[in-house]
């Protein structure tokens, strides 16, 4: 009787229904009392963020030759923070640096490639883009402003190799200058000694509320529990202008002052994005918008940084009217914007019809990091396939600074270049553009195709 009600015992276990009492199998969320002292901030924290946090597998050529000759490839890792749902993505610029591939892996394990939309090497930062069919979580922006000494920070992202590898610690410092070489020196940093290794560039320092208040970046070489982060406020800027004048290819005329603060001490961050500066005739002053405004949202995208105004604009089309909301005196108000139109009519459309291109000017500071002496550019802003253009391996977003020996600013330049190489007779007409911070050389085919190339 005892060997039969034992053995009843045990197959109740198994079934979670012995002695009449539930057990709970290992694959079920735990609960009660002690899984809520389990539960902390931290924990919360990494579930809040983890959506908004890839990893970053690269390829680039530098290795030992092979067999024939040839550069073998060198893997690479690091980690990204989703800023936008449409699929743009912040990390450091030395994690893309030199990349021939790019994989984004998401947080469900699903793999995308992703491409470079634009870099800042002063700032070590760069923005990439994935196309995917849903909207992507993003990250929470916090703010360095109530950062505090001592305060409890989480470093995520995809160490050694490790996806999604999460590590503690504390501020240990703020504002620290810190000198990589004698090329980049970081300023004005967050040093912490919660464990930051390689491939942990380009993810996010959260505080225990989840939200970013950094971009990791660098450690110490030869030190334990030395790191830093590029704080977030930086990256809101530096962010913003890369998704204005790369997607547009020139700007609203708008300067703002970014205000953060926290009305409840364990609260989220409220932010404001109040209008600082206006450039007469400028689009944002065509649109009414005064000095003082604050913005309230732009198209159906609350503004409560830089990045969400410029997001706000993304894939705009000339003449294209946008809705914006605007708090003055207390009041909130609704304008219009009107996107500019892009090229001139008549002269943008003999370049479609010759080349296959629709341009945009762009003035100097799109093009003075490449080249201090360039004047500004012509952005291409849309491409048809199979013409002359796209033979030339000419993208969406490249900026044409020079066809044969002339500097393109205007549609008059471009169609100045392209009429005297007819008169010329040649089949192929040099030109130089702007992709990634770096200048590309090559050829437009008339006759035959001479691809791009690295000057």
């Amino acid at each position: 009787m005892r060997t039969l009600q034992f053995f009843a015992w045990m197959v109740g276990l198994v079934l979670g229904l012995g002695l009449g009492q539930n057990f709970a199998l290992a694959t079920d969320p735990p609960s009660g009392k002690s899984f809520h002292l389990r539960q902390t901030p931290i924990v919360e924290a990494c579930k809040k963020a983890r959506g908004a946090v890839v990893n970053i597998h690269s390829e680039r050529k530098g290795g030992p030759v092979d067999a024939l000759g040839q550069p073998t490839q060198i893997n690479g890792m690091g980690t990204g923070i989703i800023v936008d749902k449409r699929g743009y993505i912040i990390t450091n610029h030395h994690v893309i640096e030199d990349v021939t591939t790019l994989r984004i892996r998401l947080s469900d394990g699903i793999t995308l490639p992703a491409k470079v939309v634009a870099r800042d090497q002063e700032t070590d930062l760069a923005l990439l883009k994935i196309d995917f069919a849903k909207p992507l979580q993003t990250i929470s922006l916090g703010t360095t402003k109530d950062l505090m000494v001592g305060e409890t920070v989480i470093a995520m992202g995809n160490a050694y190799g490790y996806e999604h590898t999460v590590t503690v610690g504390v501020v240990s410092a703020l504002n620290r200058d810190v000198a990589l070489n004698r090329e980049l020196t970081y300023r004005a940093l967050i040093q912490t000694d919660a464990s930051i290794n390689p491939g942990n560039s380009g993810g996010p320092l959260l505080n225990a509320l989840g939200e970013m208040v950094g971009v990791n970046v660098a450690i110490r070489a030869g030190a334990q529990g030395i790191g830093f982060a590029i704080p977030v406020e930086t990256m809101i800027r530096v962010c913003s202008e890369m998704i204005g004048n790369k997607k547009r290819g020139y700007g609203l005329g708008i300067s703002f002052r970014e205000e953060a603060g926290r009305p409840k001490e364990d609260g989220p961050v409220q932010r404001k994005v109040i209008v600082d500066r206006l450039e007469p005739g400028s689009t944002a002053f065509k649109a009414g918008l005064k000095l003082g405004d604050q913005l309230v949202s732009v198209g159906d995208i609350p503004v409560e940084s830089s990045i969400d105004w410029e997001k706000g604009f993304l894939d705009r089309l000339g003449g294209e009217k946008v809705g914006l909301v605007i708090r003055r005196d207390g009041v909130e108000t609704r304008l219009n914007a009107q996107m500019e139109t892009v090229g001139k009519p008549g002269l943008s459309d003999q370049i479609w019809a010759r080349v296959g291109i629709k341009v945009q000017p762009v003035g100097p500071e799109s093009v003075h990091k490449v080249n201090a002496q360039l004047h500004g550019g012509l952005s291409i802003r849309d491409l048809r396939p199979e013409s002359p253009a796209a033979l030339a391996g000419w993208q969406k977003g490249d900026i044409l600074v020079g066809l044969h020996e002339w500097e393109m600013i205007s549609h008059e330049n471009l169609l100045f270049a392209l009429n005297h190489q007819e008169k010329s007779g040649s089949e192929t007409l040099k030109y130089f553009v702007v992709r990634d911070a770096q200048v590309l050389k090559g050829a437009i085919p008339f006759g035959s195709l001479i691809p791009a190339s690295n000057p």
